[in-house]
């Protein structure tokens, strides 16, 4: 919609809170991408922002989009670093394979799977209010990547569980608010335990917000296939990393399996059974850390150059 539209057609904090309920959330861009924005921490792992979550863009229904990546590193010492197709609700070798994994029953292959599972991020427009590491970002629209931690957050302040606490839309220009970005470093990774929501604020004038929302950015590339590298490509990219050759796609064994054996299977409704096992496999706890956060690819791509 226009910004003409925004503010009279504003509120909607039901529509984001199913949404977000509901979700339960070409080739892949290079991770150094100057349209995201990424948090500076000092040599300890700490670090501080204040950041103001936009609304939805022009032809967008949310303020946010999701979407899963895999990363790691294969028996070869070759690293596995993509965008799961799931993100798109298409099958994924990788989901797959952890699938066959996860389902042998066996301790060691659910391990496997463990480590070569999806991991969810988010993704919004902010305004970068505060940035002491980074003065220079200060007043300017960037891409935030964030993961469950940081989500979890804002669907605290849209449905708060107290009686004394007013919902607010964090990503209103009128009445939302400002986000504390608080980070620590805890047990080797990034902690959000202590990130919070400062009271309802306007952003200011009606000419000042019109003016940040044109300077926000398309979030369409995470949900449109073109961004996606093909399955085929993917199963070819994870055999080299695995030094696998030839490897049969679950939905393959499972027609297979219905030709051959007595009794059919049962269907799987909605769900592949590859999203069925790869959510079991998401499931697992990362305690108190949040490691799908800020900058996947370059997290990635870090521990690559330095294997």
């Amino acid at each position: 919609m226009s910004f003409s539209n925004l503010k009279r057609n504003r509120g909607g904090i039901e529509k984001l809170i199913n949404a977000a309920e509901s979700a339960g959330g070409g080739a892949t861009k290079s991770y150094q991408d100057d349209r995201i924005w990424k948090p500076t921490v000092d040599k300890v792992g700490n670090g501080y922002a204040v950041l103001r979550f936009l609304p939805a863009g022009e032809d967008q229904e949310l303020p946010w989009v999701r979407y899963w990546d895999h990363g790691f590193k294969g028996s070869t010492g070759k690293w596995y670093i993509e965008r799961s197709l799931t993100s798109i609700g298409q099958d994924d070798p990788v989901g797959e394979l952890n699938s066959k994994l996860w389902n042998s029953g066996i301790d060691a292959d659910k391990e496997v799977a463990r480590k070569q599972k999806r991991r969810l991020h988010y993704v919004s427009n902010v305004l970068v209010v505060s940035d002491p590491g980074n003065p220079s970002n200060e007043g300017k629209v960037f891409m935030y990547q964030f993961g469950k931690k940081i989500f979890d957050k804002i669907m605290d302040v849209m449905q708060p569980q107290f009686q004394d606490e007013k919902p607010i839309n964090p990503f209103d220009f009128w009445e939302g608010a400002n986000f504390k970005l608080k980070i620590r470093q805890v047990e080797g990774y990034r902690n959000y335990d202590k990130s919070e929501f400062e009271g309802m604020s306007d952003l200011g004038t009606d000419e000042y917000c019109e003016g940040i929302y044109n300077s926000m950015h398309d979030l369409g590339e995470y949900s449109d296939p073109k961004h996606y590298k093909s399955y085929a490509e993917l199963k070819t990219k994870l055999e080299s990393v695995l030094g696998t050759t030839g490897m049969m796609s679950m939905s393959d064994e499972m027609k297979l399996n219905t030709e051959t054996a007595a009794a059919p299977m049962r269907e799987m409704p909605a769900q592949s059974i590859t999203e069925v096992t790869a959510d079991i496999v998401d499931d697992v706890s990362d305690g108190g850390t949040d490691t799908s956060a800020d900058d996947p690819m370059s997290y990635f791509a870090k521990l690559a150059a330095e294997g």
